[in-house]
């Protein structure tokens, strides 16, 4: 059954971004891009707020066009722009690029994407993330923690009242010193 997978690079010390939004700390090298087409490119749809999906959409479709696009990048670009897409917007009219835009999240209509989708969706967005978990939608979790301690921003997991028991599932060292850690849902204890 696909599953829903956030996917978020974050610090050492717990952010996925900086005071200000910035996200120059991310250390993604060839090698880390390939990992994430690689991986991408296997998915059933991108789901996302519509801050992401704005900042994606202001650079992909046309960087396999800019000449200082690593081959990686320019792979990424067809990539993106041929995935189906959700954006969760109250404010966008529209969106290009294969994307769907969706005023709310309904747990029943995203368990039936999920179904439907022929493949896991991926969940970006952090603030799109927490409506997710929220709403208990979310299956596995794919940290990619960077080799930096950026000291204050907006933290990756804002403070709940809920808990969540994980799994690890798959540990993943790069040459760049990123770290993945990918967690799954744990399985309920079963009836006694």
């Amino acid at each position: 059954m696909p599953r829903i997978v956030q996917m978020m690079s974050v610090s050492l010390d717990g952010y996925f971004e900086g005071p200000e939004r910035e996200i120059d700390w991310h250390r993604v090298d060839e090698t880390l891009h390939r990992h994430f087409n690689d991986l991408v490119r296997t998915m059933g749809g991108i789901l996302s707020g519509r801050v992401t999906h704005e900042l994606m959409a202001g650079f992909w479709p046309t960087a396999d066009s800019d000449p200082e696009s690593t081959p990686a990048m320019v792979e990424f670009a067809g990539i993106w722009r041929e995935i189906p897409k959700v954006v969760f917007s109250r404010t966008l009219e529209r969106a290009d690029w294969n994307t769907t835009v969706k005023r709310e999240v309904d747990p029943a209509e995203i368990r039936a994407l999920k179904a439907g989708s022929g493949g896991d969706l991926v969940l970006s967005g952090a603030d799109l993330a927490t409506t997710f978990r929220e709403h208990d939608l979310i299956d596995e979790y794919r940290l990619y923690v960077h080799p930096v301690l950026i000291g204050r921003g907006r933290p990756l997991f804002p403070l709940r009242d809920t808990r969540t028991a994980l799994d690890l599932a798959e540990t993943r060292p790069f040459p760049n010193g990123v770290v993945l850690l990918r967690y799954e849902r744990a399985e309920p204890p079963a009836p006694a």
